[in-house]
């Protein structure tokens, strides 16, 4: 048992565990900041605990669903071994990853912004816990969905109903428990990842289509569905938050916001051999990079409009500048994502966790927020902005027409 836990440990931390090392320097050096800057915000515990059983939850399921996993357990599995010792091995050193390099990060954050007591604590390091064995399990059931479901469920009720309960965290202990009895019966070959790419045959096509690829590509990850349907959910929801501010304010914000759609923007980074292909066949940088830039373009407008038509129905206000900072915001984002992917891909990282939650993520919009500041605080900047945005539709079509 030791052997396997130390074999996926090396795989997600390094042969030394530098990686580790390194990230939890980084978040001391994190909370040191937080703490030096006196920044304080006062957080009710049931955000505290849904925060942190949500997100770990949804890291731990996003590890076990890696596919560059599969290659790595289906090695082992060709050594003699416990099927006992395999699963807890196996969990262990996923649940050691989320909680260490993930969870960690969000709970430096809380404890340095906020007071909490060491009742409230305890209770958030039970319910990391919690969500790490419960998404094992639930991930070793998926072939039972309603069973899964059905815990979720309960699992939210339980939270809801009785987080300011004294019992509360002796609820959540027992739950722990409870999965780890579920988790020593549990199959070994039931936390192999599927590819359902390899599930269904692929029609040929005479001719190339790089649009194509993106649809087969998201069709075979429906994580990146749903976090692309989370945006836009979000998008609806956002001028809600903002109440009566002035929209001139609010909406280069918004724009900003729902650039940080991660998974469309690491296309390059998470398939190697794509990028390979990119690298050495003639001309596949503007075959490849002008459909991939009008690609994320397409999902960052949609989200916009969403937003706009969300604001105008809720507050009202749209204005014929707003849509074409929609336009501008989307196309721009979609250029400096591109751009990022092609001049600096992400290679060395362990799962595809590691790429959604890379810091470079942040870049991208960050640089978006920087901008919708300068537009809401100097509207004269906003038609150099035009002039940008109309030299960089006509590069664009001109790349398009070029490539046909």
């Amino acid at each position: 048992m030791k052997m396997i836990f130390k074999a996926f440990c090396k795989k997600f931390f390094g042969a030394k565990y530098e990686r580790l090392i390194r990230t939890l320097f980084l978040y001391l050096l994190v909370f040191w900041g937080f703490h030096i800057a006196d920044l304080k915000i006062e957080i009710a515990p049931f955000i505290l605990y849904l925060m942190i059983t949500a997100f770990t939850a949804g890291v731990m399921w996003q590890t076990l669903s890696s596919q560059d996993n599969a290659a790595y357990m289906q090695n082992l599995m060709m050594l003699p071994f416990e099927r006992r010792e395999f699963v807890l091995s196996y969990v262990a050193a996923i649940s050691a990853y989320t909680l260490l390099t993930k969870t960690a990060a969000l709970m430096t954050v809380l404890l340095a912004v906020s007071v909490w007591s060491g009742t409230e604590i305890l209770t958030g390091f039970l319910c990391a816990a919690n969500a790490v064995l419960t998404a094992a399990v639930i991930f070793s059931l998926k072939k039972y969905w309603y069973i899964g479901s059905f815990w979720i469920a309960a699992l939210l009720a339980a939270l809801v109903c009785f987080w300011n309960k004294p019992w509360f965290a002796l609820l959540t202990a027992a739950n722990i428990i409870l999965a780890f009895v579920l988790l020593l019966r549990a199959d070994e070959y039931s936390f192999y990842p599927v590819n359902h790419k390899n599930k269904r045959s692929v029609k040929v096509h005479r001719h190339y289509s790089v649009w194509r690829y993106f649809f087969r590509y998201l069709s075979a990850h429906k994580n990146y569905l749903i976090n692309t349907a989370i945006m836009y959910c979000a998008a609806c929801v956002l001028p809600l938050f903002w109440g009566q501010m002035e929209s001139r304010f609010i909406v280069p914000i918004g724009f900003a916001i729902l650039s940080l759609n991660t998974p469309i923007c690491i296309l390059l980074s998470c398939d190697h051999d794509l990028e390979q292909a990119m690298r050495f066949l003639p001309c596949q940088a503007k075959t490849f990079c002008v459909p991939y830039c009008l690609f994320i373009f397409s999902c960052n407008i949609i989200a916009d409009i969403i937003f706009l038509c969300s604001l105008q129905i809720q507050i009202g206000g749209v204005t014929a500048p707003m849509i074409v900072a929609a336009i501008f915001f989307a196309l721009q984002s979609a250029v400096c994502s591109v751009l990022l992917e092609w001049f600096h891909p992400l290679r060395e990282w362990k799962t595809e966790s590691d790429l959604w939650h890379h810091p470079r993520k942040y870049l991208v919009p960050a640089a978006m927020l920087l901008l919708a500041g300068a537009v809401s605080a100097m509207p004269v900047f906003a038609f150099a902005l035009i002039f940008l945005l109309i030299a960089e539709i006509t590069v664009l079509l001109i790349y398009c027409w070029r490539s046909h």
